[in-house]
């Protein structure tokens, strides 16, 4: 993980030098502000993924000299196929459409979107979509 708080710090990092030339070079508050937001945005989760790196012991990733055997397994499990994504987008499209044509819209957005990460949530909790019933087992010619 330490690569990838490097390369937050560094975009950190360049957005802090980026908004010191810019404060000092145009004197204008707003996209000062924006600089230090975007640096913010940068040095935030690098110094908190650096905090965990060091607390944690190194991934395979990170080792340097790694064995394809030591980042062999099982990954995880991830559901084929879903509704909820298709749900999450309609109540996203429905709480922009209420802000155009009235509040009502934008409850049933919000309900969709909430219904759909609540959905998505507890699929992946329940882990029951389909899998081959003989999964693992080989099959032989006779």
């Amino acid at each position: 993980m330490r690569n990838e708080s490097r390369v937050y710090l560094g975009v950190g990092s360049f957005f802090v030098v980026i908004l010191l030339v810019y404060f000092f070079w145009s004197h204008e508050s707003t996209g000062s502000v924006l600089l230090l937001a975007s640096a913010g945005l940068g040095l935030l989760p690098g110094l908190y993924i650096g905090w965990w790196s060091r607390r944690m012991k190194p991934r395979p990733e990170d080792v340097s000299v790694v064995e394809p055997a030591d980042i062999s397994g099982v990954i995880g499990q991830f559901p084929e196929h879903t509704i909820f994504p298709f749900v999450l987008g309609a109540g996203v499209w429905l709480v922009a459409l209420g802000f155009v044509y009235g509040v009502w819209l934008v409850m049933i957005g919000i309900g969709f979107v909430l219904g759909a990460a609540y959905g998505a949530t507890q699929e992946s909790k329940r882990a029951s979509w389909s899998e081959p019933e003989n999964a693992g087992m080989a099959r032989t010619r006779e």
